[in-house]
């Protein structure tokens, strides 16, 4: 009784010890699973960390291109902050300038007016000019007409001498006639007296034609005086 209750505990102690060794070789597998799992999870931790340092990396790339940009957009701002003064100075220049060009077209303007006026007056000083000149011509005229008619003047003064001298000629022989009386003396008493009254006549007949000649120079310088 006692050996069949040992071997049955004996069996049931082996019972439990191939339990253990089967529990055993169990955990033992799925030790080496955990361990297989621990290494996977490891080595995707690792890739994971990997990649956690690359994006950090490329993020701290990345960060410096932003400075850079920050940096360059700030450069760029001061940039166009200075473009921005020299466009607003250029554009106080321009409005100066602008101001300058009115005043130049002011001024312009104010020359184009006295040019006209300067031209009406050389204008009229030119009418002027002109119509002295016109009355330059007619006193010359009139001067030439004086001067001709001073010379008619002087012919006529001839032409009256001429027949003062025939008068005298005549009158001479017509005392010589009385005086000596009829003889060889009479023939130059004839002649002197024939010549002395055909030089009145030319004189007379000169003077006659010089006065109609001095009448009609005195009607032509009267049309001339008219202008005055």
């Amino acid at each position: 009784m006692n050996e069949s209750n040992f071997h049955e505990k004996v069996g049931i102690v082996l019972d439990d010890v191939r339990a253990l060794f089967h529990r055993s070789v169990i955990l033992q597998e799925e030790d080496i699973d955990l361990n297989k799992i621990n290494s996977e999870t490891t080595t995707n931790l690792l890739t994971c960390a990997h990649t956690e340092t690359s994006l950090a990396s490329d993020r701290t790339g990345l960060s410096r291109e932003r400075t850079s940009l920050v940096r360059e957009q700030t450069r760029l701002s001061t940039r166009s902050t200075e473009l921005g003064q020299i466009r607003t100075d250029l554009s106080r220049e321009r409005s100066m300038l602008a101001g300058q060009r009115t005043d130049l077209a002011v001024l312009r303007t104010d020359l184009s007016r006295g040019r006209t006026n300067l031209a009406y007056d050389r204008t009229n000083m030119a009418t002027k000019r002109t119509q002295q000149a016109k009355e330059r011509t007619d006193m010359a005229i009139v001067r030439t007409l004086l001067s001709t008619s001073r010379t008619s003047l002087a012919k006529g003064r001839t032409y009256l001498a001429l027949a003062r001298t025939g008068l005298a000629f005549l009158a001479l022989g017509i005392a010589l006639f009385r005086l000596f009386g009829v003889s060889w003396w009479t023939l130059f008493d004839l002649s002197l007296a024939i010549c002395s009254i055909g030089m009145t006549l030319i004189g007379l007949k000169g003077y006659l034609f010089t006065t109609r000649q001095v009448k009609e120079l005195e009607t032509k310088i009267a049309a001339h005086q008219v202008y005055y």
